[in-house]
């Protein structure tokens, strides 16, 4: 804590003498490094500037956590669909349809027969359930074993693949569009056309041992644009493609014939086949979905390459194009999606139709599974990467998987460079807060279990706007800061005014519920600083003052905090929280750019144009003003430094100077050959780091404050948009010189980076098999589609060693090995099923064979006869046990029961017993002597035998 009494109250800076400034210079060693001459303070600050290439510096750990967009080609489910393909970029990725993991993925080695290109379409073999076969535009056709996860086949066509199609009739063929450049290109460089192939899937024998292979037949069926949608007629018949404003059909028997083109009003977007009848439908950029019927013979006796028109019907809902189509299995429904966001069930025969709406983003894909129980389920995938499984029965969204949902030009165009990008981390939760796809949105993702916990919608809008319309402005989220408690949550979202609109501008506070795990919204307060914008808003760092305290600064040259206050309800007694403004703060018609909390929020410091403004936070009394005549324009930012705040760094476009403020003298001034981009202090010791843009990479320089020129010089290979301090484990909170930190690029990727950075590669991102037995394919558990299978449970156990070893087991072995075992990790202990008679066997003594033999002799039905010794005792004489020596009844109390019992006894006469079959008579107690049966077990000391029923 810096004491306020060692720092005089004056309105500006004093004028020292001023040392005639010195550049250090830049000396090249195996370490690329700066250095300066420190200058004592009563000499005058030290001045240093860097400038070394991104090329000679080392390069910074780093590691990303988003994944690439999903394409728009539909996902495939396995036969028994417990598995579904998704494709992501150049690889394929395998998910658990019950759990949304990523269990495999296809992806060769990046070596000359790798895809070197972004995969465009995927089938499964037809006559091979347990093959896929992919298509890239480096011209590969790929199959895969997906039971072992390896590359069986790579055949090699000479043309980027656009699209594939496959039939059982077609035992070891595929149709194939691929673009084929022509000969008179045009113009402007533009060159859509493209050709269908059908291509054997039986190699060359000139290349069968080659790594990649010619097919041995490849025929040409037609010539086309660049086709959105390749797909054969449920009987095999028929070839249907699609490309700009026509349907390309083809008969199957005749394939030399070529296409016959038929016309369509609109450019075509997507294509479906029914699976059972000779038609198909289409989807167009207009909105509007045809359905062709042009697949019978007459077509095929119609001259090829002529255009014709064929008779259709026509459905209409959707405003914006259409980019999903699929038919249910009976072929009675069509599903539509695109960008509005719903999803439509047409009922062919009526065309009716019902609407799921608001499944969360443009619906790029659909596709119809099965589950276990036989239930139907709509797959929907999403521009944003995520997938969305819709109950057939209910028509409600049943469960939903996704990742980091980042880059808003999924929905909107993306904000400048310049503008500000939300970035918190929340400590209960141990989550981040992320800006989400829509730009009115906030998602909190988890990094320790690479999951989207919830998306929380910080202004409401509309997210589709009508065609022949203008595209509305959303709201946008721009800064979002959380309490050191993690108890609130403050957001500015604001959005452009124009002629017919004014402007909004909005700081809500969310608070965080425990007990349901999200935020909800707690006070809203329009305009906080009118019709101006935000520039910055930060939290107190504790309750040293109280309460937890929330500054802001705007554009109209005022500083605001704001405060709690709590309303007893007289009715209820109970307490209602909220926020309200508690005072506001100006210095010379200046605009604070902005603000920083001292480590113990004993100060506060505003940068305004030149100067920076400290203040007292309880009694808002200026404590001193800082003039920095070494920075060339405004102040872009000041940071407290170190734990205890004694140093202030204060930051314009290309300069950093050092204040010390117990000295009440400028440290140190150092002098970026770039733009400063930001600045990260370390929370536990005095070094800070420093990010300088040089497009397209950065710059990280670590400072300490007692010299001007770096300890450690750095580069990373993106420029960033946000950037902040990441807790770190436990186990490198120890080590405080090191940095953990998280931030946003340029490209909208979340990366983690620092000094001690483990990568995040898990088993996901490498090809698995998906049953690695020999033995008969069993029941996955969550456990086993998160980190595979256990290497116990796996384990074939003859059943004659089996048996014989349960009757050979010694004690205290199955002990060891269970002991041994539940001491692993969590995620390595095998299921339950398998430890149950291990355990078992080894807290029961097992009987020997011929002991069982005897014994099931003696049992007969459900009675079983137990011979029961007593031995002759007085009457007199207790029987005391060892085990419960703690009190003795004696014979006085036990008379007294016995008498107790005989008068409440409840009376049951002509009641047959269980057993015998013998009708059960009790006596009143006036009838009945107050003597005990000479008959009694305990007296007569002789054998009975003792009925008991099971």
């Amino acid at each position: 804590m810096v004491p306020s009494t060692v720092i005089p109250t004056i309105s500006q800076r004093s004028h020292e003498p001023q040392a005639s400034q010195k550049t250090g210079k830049v000396r090249r060693h195996r370490r690329p490094k700066t250095k300066g001459r420190q200058v004592p303070a009563e000499e005058g600050p030290a001045q240093a500037s860097t400038s070394v290439s991104a090329e000679q510096l080392e390069s910074w750990p780093w590691v990303a956590i988003t994944e690439l967009p999903t394409s728009t080609h539909p996902a495939l489910f396995t036969k028994d669909g417990r598995y579904f393909f998704s494709v992501v970029g150049a690889c394929v990725k395998i998910y658990a349809t019950t759990t949304g993991l990523v269990v495999s993925t296809l992806s060769a080695k990046r070596d000359t027969i790798s895809h070197s290109d972004t995969i465009t379409s995927a089938v499964l073999n037809p006559h091979n359930a347990y093959q896929l076969i992919t298509g890239s535009l480096d011209g590969h056709i790929r199959i895969w074993d997906i039971l072992d996860g390896v590359l069986l086949q790579t055949i090699g066509v000479g043309h980027p693949v656009r699209h594939i199609a496959a039939h059982e009739q077609w035992n070891d063929f595929l149709f194939v569009a691929v673009a084929r450049p022509s000969k008179k290109r045009k113009g402007n460089g533009d060159d859509d056309n493209g050709v269908v192939l059908r291509v054997s899937l039986r190699p060359s024998p000139a290349t069968l041992g080659l790594p990649i292979q010619a097919p041995s037949e490849s025929m040409l069926v037609g010539k086309t644009r660049t086709t959105r949608g390749l797909a054969v007629s449920a009987g095999g018949s028929w070839l249907v493609a699609i490309a700009g404003h026509k349907a390309y059909v083809a008969s199957t028997a005749n394939l030399k014939a070529g296409f016959i083109k038929f016309v369509s009003p609109e450019a075509l977007t997507c294509l479906a086949c029914h699976p059972t009848e000779d038609y198909f439908a289409t989807g167009d950029e207009k909105g509007n979905i045809r359905l062709w019927y042009c697949l019978h013979e007459n077509t095929a006796a119609q001259k090829a390459d002529v255009e014709k028109r064929a008779p259709t019907t026509t459905l209409h809902w959707h405003a914006h194009a259409v980019s999903a189509l699929t038919f249910t299995p009976n072929g009675a429904y069509l599903l539509s999606g695109g960008e509005e966001s719903v999803l439509v069930i047409w009922q062919i025969h009526s065309g009716k139709r019902e609407f799921v709406p608001r499944v969360g983003a443009p619906i790029h894909s659909v596709t119809i599974s099965r589950t276990q129980s036989g239930e139907e389920e709509y797959l929907l995938g999403l521009a944003d990467a995520s997938f969305v499984f819709i109950s057939a029965a209910k028509l409600k969204i049943s469960r939903s998987y996704s990742g980091i949902r980042l880059d808003p030009a999924i929905s909107h165009s993306r904000p400048s460079a310049s503008a500000p990008t939300p970035l918190a981390v929340h400590s209960l939760s141990s989550t981040l807060i992320l800006p989400s796809s829509h730009p009115s949105s906030l998602q909190t993702y988890s990094p320790s279990s690479s999951k989207l916990f919830s998306e929380l919608e910080v202004s409401p809008s509309n997210r589709v706007s009508r065609r022949d319309e203008k595209m509305l402005e959303p709201s946008r989220v721009e800064r979002a800061v959380v309490s050191s408690s993690g108890e609130w949550l403050a957001t500015i979202d604001s959005r452009e005014g124009d002629e017919s609109f004014r402007g909004e501008v909005f700081l809500k506070v969310w608070r965080w519920e425990s007990s349901s795990g999200l935020w909800t919204l707690n006070t809203r307060i329009d305009r906080p600083h009118g019709p101006a914008k935000v520039t910055s808003i930060v939290f107190s760092p504790n309750d040293a003052l109280g309460s937890t305290l929330l500054v802001t600064s705007g554009e109209d040259g005022n500083v605001k905090s704001w405060r709690t206050r709590s309303v007893v309800d007289k009715k209820t007694g109970t307490s209602d929280v909220f926020w309200v403004a508690r005072s506001s703060l100006t210095f010379k018609r200046e605009i604070p750019w902005t603000v920083s909390w001292s480590p113990d929020g004993s100060l506060l410091a505003a940068a305004f144009g030149a100067y920076v403004a400290i203040y007292d936070p309880p009694s808002n009394a200026l404590i001193r003003a800082l003039t920095t005549s070494e920075l060339r324009g405004p102040i872009r930012s000041v940071h407290f430094i170190g734990n205890e705040g004694r140093f202030l760094a204060v930051v314009g476009r290309t300069d950093l100077v050092l204040w010390d403020l117990v000295t009440q003298k400028v440290q140190w001034h150092h002098r970026s050959a770039h733009p400063i981009s930001a600045i990260v202090c370390h929370p536990r010791d005095e070094h800070f780091s420093v990010f300088s843009s040089q497009p397209p990479s950065s710059t990280v320089s670590i400072f300490g404050p007692s010299t001007s020129s770096p300890r450690r010089t750095y580069t990373l290979p993106f420029t960033l948009r946000n950037i902040i301090w990441y807790p770190q484990l436990p186990s490198k909170a120890k080590e405080t010189s090191t940095f953990h930190l998280v931030g946003i690029t340029d490209n909208w990727d979340v990366i983690f980076c620092g000094d001690d950075v483990p990568p995040l590669a898990g088993e996901s991102s490498v090809a698995r098999g998906l049953i690695t037995s020999p033995q008969r394919p069993h029941k996955r558990t969550l456990f086993q589609d998160i980190f595979g299978d256990s290497a116990l449970s796996m384990v074939p156990i003859d059943p004659v060693i089996q048996k014989k070893a349960a009757f050979t087991s010694k004690p205290g072995v199955g002990k060891e090995i269970i002991t041994s075992i539940l001491d692993g990790p969590a995620y390595l202990i095998p299921p339950l099923e398998t430890l149950f008679e291990p355990l078992m066997n080894h807290f029961l003594t097992p009987r020997p064979p011929e002991d069982m033999t005897a014994f099931g002799s003696s049992v007969a039905g459900d009675e079983i006869d137990v011979v029961m010794d007593v031995d002759d005792e007085p009457r007199d004489s207790l029987i005391v046990s060892d085990a419960r020596t703690e009190r003795v009844v004696d014979a006085r109390e036990m008379d007294a029961l016995i008498e107790l019992f005989r008068h409440h006894s409840v009376k049951v006469n002509n009641v047959p017993h269980p057993s015998t079959g013998i009708p059960i008579s009790h006596s009143s107690p006036e009838s009945s002597p107050m003597t005990v049966p000479t008959s009694s077990p305990a007296i007569a000391g002789k054998k009975r035998k003792i009925t008991t029923t099971s």
